[in-house]
């Protein structure tokens, strides 16, 4: 079963999809099988990282700044090879385990859409399948 999300993001962060992804699965009535959520943009991304503390959030957008940082030399002509570079390293999805009704993740752990050129108005999808 394939859910479609929408959202408003900020100019650059990571904004907690858990609720959506764990409601989706509840909805599918699958219980045990697959969850892939798939971002279809070029400047954002999918990832599960800590949920507990919001200073990983920070450090994690500090680090991919310092790794990817906008460079005068770039060529691509909407200024934003930075934002096309993290979403590239991150990963336009992930795959989750669904295990009685919900997804397997650790204590924690969050599933994050993150974005690198916004504000924008964003998709995300949620497939899921039973096994």
């Amino acid at each position: 079963m394939l859910f479609n999300f929408q959202l408003r993001t900020p100019s650059q962060g990571l904004v907690d999809i858990t609720n959506e992804v764990t409601e989706a699965i509840s909805e599918s009535g699958v219980n045990e099988g697959i969850c892939v959520v798939f971002c279809p943009h070029t400047t954002a991304a999918i990832t599960i990282n800590e949920n507990a503390d919001p200073d990983v959030k920070t450090d994690f957008l500090m680090g991919m700044d310092k790794t990817f940082p906008d460079m005068v030399s770039f060529r691509h002509a909407e200024g934003n090879s930075d934002a096309h570079l993290k979403s590239s390293a991150i990963g336009a999805s992930e795959t989750l385990i669904v295990t009685k009704g919900k997804p397997l993740l650790g204590t924690w752990q969050g599933i994050y859409f993150c974005e690198f050129d916004g504000p924008r108005t964003r998709k995300f999808y949620v497939k899921v399948m039973g096994g």
